[in-house]
Formats: C-alpha cells, structure tokens, sequence
C-alpha cells in the first residue's frame, strides 16, 4: 500500500449528502440507479450513477445520507452527467454496500 500525505487526503473533498430521489438508470451497462444527493446550500444537488441495486431498492434510498467525493471532474455515464462519486464497499460477493455515516449529520459536512 502507497503512503500518501495529509496534503494528499486533504485534497479529496468527502462529504455527507442525502438522497432526495433515485431511480433506475436503464441505460447504463450494469445494474444501477440515478440518484440525486442534496449535499446542502453550498454544493447544492448533484447525480451520481450508483451500481448498488443488489442491496438497495430506490424507494429505501430516499432519505439516507451517503458519503460522496464531491470534487472530482464531472463524468459521462451513458446519458447522464455523474456530478460526484457516491462511496461504498464490496461485500464478500463482489456487491457494493454504501459508506455512511452512523449517526445524522447535515449534508455537506466534510469528512475529516
């Protein structure tokens, strides 16, 4: 594993958003759904593609904070305009559960 600085992780802007609506994104090559987090009045609403449909369905999605990367470039999925990068982690079967936080924080705090 390579050691970055505090520098390094400084520059990776991770914040807490909620999910205000998500919907299956039928054109996208693998199982996944279009959501749109509310990362606060500063960074405001932003779409992500998220391949997480084997542990989640949209309706449970709605109202959950999820922990994003806020500043990287923006990415054409398909037809949509991916505007952050929402954080998870593969299960033993290879399936993504989401990183969130344990507690309810406002959206848009950074994590430190």
């Amino acid at each position: 594993m390579q050691e970055i600085s505090w520098d390094d992780f400084m520059k990776v802007e991770l914040r807490v958003g909620r999910v205000v609506s998500a919907e299956v994104f039928a054109q996208a090559r693998k199982p996944a759904y279009v959501l749109h987090v509310d990362f606060g009045q500063e960074l405001g609403v932003r779409k992500s593609s998220a391949q997480i449909t084997h542990h989640y369905r949209p309706d449970e999605l709605v109202g959950r904070l999820v922990v994003a990367v806020v500043n990287f470039p923006r990415k054409q999925i398909g037809p949509l305009m991916s505007e952050c990068l929402v954080t998870g982690f593969h299960d033993e079967n290879g399936h993504v559960a989401l990183c969130v936080p344990d507690k309810d924080v406002p959206p848009g705090t950074r994590l430190l």
